[in-house]
């Protein structure tokens, strides 16, 4: 459903392509290439996130994500029209939810089970981004690019090609970190409500759980003013920050 209507998947993709066509003419060539360069880090946070979400209840004891085809790597079978194009433009999104039976769980708890499947996304959120973080490292280290000094001047005439690969690169790690600290949210269906609201008193559950509807409202409201956006920065610019660092000193060790 979008604005009260609708759609299905096909009109649904056709109406977030029109929007982001008219986003992206409404950019600079510069943030024009980042955008395209953020596509492929956009589709691999998406189906890495809903796979780890599926793989995570199947090791559990619930095959429901399994047998409907989820528990796969294939794009298509995880990418939200809305949630695609807002990871792209704004890095805040998300992709179609998996089905997860907490009845089925045979290994551990039903809430100990809802909590790891829903931290198994942003987990493997993070993990991605360490791991193109090495890579990143790994191509400067053999193949020095002022990589810094190229996004600051917004300079694109005669990058190189290794230049476009670290800003694909680049755009992925910070992709996967904002996927990753925005589905930790504690706010339903954000990921965080399962891991984070079981810590909370019953009362303070309950009191969330009748008032669901106004805290929604309240935080599409601080989303569309921008004001949940600058909160969220921070925690993503301090762990991209602390996984450069780490990653870079140990690269200077060699």
């Amino acid at each position: 459903m979008l604005f009260g209507y609708n759609f299905d998947r096909k009109t649904l993709f056709i109406i977030m392509a029109v929007l982001a066509v008219v986003l992206l003419l409404s950019l600079s060539s510069f943030n024009i290439l980042m955008t395209i360069l953020t596509l492929p880090g956009v589709i691999i946070a998406i189906s890495f996130h809903e796979f780890a979400h599926a793989w995570m209840a199947y090791k559990l004891g619930d095959s429901t994500a399994r047998n409907l085809g989820r528990m796969t790597l294939d794009p298509r079978s995880h990418l939200n029209p809305i949630g695609l194009v807002l990871l792209i433009f704004a890095h805040i999104g998300w992709g179609e939810p998996v089905p997860v039976n907490p009845n089925n769980f045979s290994k551990v708890s039903r809430k100990k089970g809802e909590m790891l499947v829903s931290l198994a996304g942003p987990v493997m959120n993070f993990i991605l981004a360490i791991v193109f973080t090495i890579i990143f490292f790994t191509i400067t280290y053999f193949h020095p690019v002022a990589f810094f000094d190229m996004i600051f001047s917004e300079e694109i005439a005669g990058m190189s090609f290794a230049g476009l690969i670290l800003l694909t690169i680049y755009c992925a790690i910070t992709v996967n970190i904002g996927l990753g600290v925005f589905n930790l949210i504690p706010i339903p269906p954000l990921d965080g409500s399962k891991i984070f609201l079981e810590f909370l008193p019953y009362k303070a559950k309950r009191w969330i759980d009748e008032k669901q509807g106004i805290i929604y409202i309240v935080f599409i409201v601080l989303w569309i003013s921008g004001l949940l956006g600058r909160l969220v920065s921070y925690p993503i610019a301090w762990i991209q920050q602390g996984i450069f660092n780490v990653i870079s000193s140990i690269f200077m060790l060699f």
